[in-house]
């Protein structure tokens, strides 16, 4: 599952997704077809590129394609701008640095300060860093040093935690490619740990791009029972890197007397 040729992969995986009969293609790309989605020289058609320097990207003997071919590529693959900047960033020759792992007091003491809201710090290798207690008593999974994919996948209480689990656990595995680059040795090991669980597999073979986004969750809390808590994604200023995450709950809902008790 690891690889050294992300781009080439994911070029792969898009190209089998399109379909063929929404594409300007000659009459001769019609009838029977051995493979799902475009053919090679089909993409190399639309795109406005040679077969061979596609062959070339997707085996990863070239995988710094310049900024017009990446635009051609995203618009022959129909990719939204989740899934494009995801490609700009595949072919940058210069990997996003990760933050320092340290959260500042500053942001410690602003976790602190939401007491009646859920909050922790993760890195975009889905690391938690740093968590206010109303985060720790809504699920272990935000305890500090615990791997947000990881606990999503092996953690057999996820499944119990989270009613919907099928999406959220698709919207993880999501997000995870649209933040983490692949060819960090970290991500590397994870991705390689995961490989074990199909379902993770299954997933990530989709090569489904989506950032984290503001969205509703629903938790099956042991305790206080089920909640239903709007999620806020913020960046960190200064350390990109690292993102906060808030739950919070409607005011006057069940799942704001829910998460009183709790917290």
């Amino acid at each position: 599952m690891a690889t050294d040729n992300a781009l080439g992969e994911f070029l792969k995986a898009r190209r089998g997704r399109v379909r063929p009969s929404h594409k300007d293609l000659p009459a001769s790309a019609a009838g029977r077809r051995r493979v799902p989605g475009l053919r090679r020289d089909e993409l190399a058609l639309l795109a406005g590129i040679s077969e061979p320097y596609l062959t070339r990207l997707e085996q990863g003997t070239d995988r710094h394609p310049s900024r017009q071919v990446l635009e051609a590529l995203a618009r022959a693959l129909e990719l939204d701008a989740d899934a494009s900047a995801y490609l700009f960033a595949l072919a940058d020759p210069d990997p996003v640095r990760p933050s320092p792992a340290e959260v500042t007091p500053d942001v410690h003491q602003l976790l602190d300060a939401w007491v009646d809201r859920p909050a922790y710090v993760r890195d975009r290798g889905f690391d938690v860093l740093a968590a206010n207690k109303h985060a720790r008593m809504l699920a272990p999974m935000y305890e500090p040093g615990h791997n947000l994919v990881r606990e999503m996948f092996l953690w057999p209480g996820a499944r119990r935690l989270f009613p919907d689990w099928p999406r959220i656990a698709a919207q993880t595995v999501a997000a995870l490619r649209a933040e983490a680059d692949p060819r960090d040795p970290g991500i590397a090991a994870l991705l390689a740990e995961l490989e074990a669980d199909e379902d993770f597999r299954e997933l990530w073979a989709r090569h489904d791009v989506r950032p984290a986004r503001d969205e509703l969750k629903r938790f099956a809390h042991p305790v206080v029972g089920e909640l239903a808590l709007r999620r806020q994604a913020l960046t960190v200023g200064g350390a990109e890197q690292q993102v906060i995450i808030v739950y919070q709950a409607e005011p006057g809902s069940p799942s704001a007397s829910a998460l009183a008790r709790l917290v």
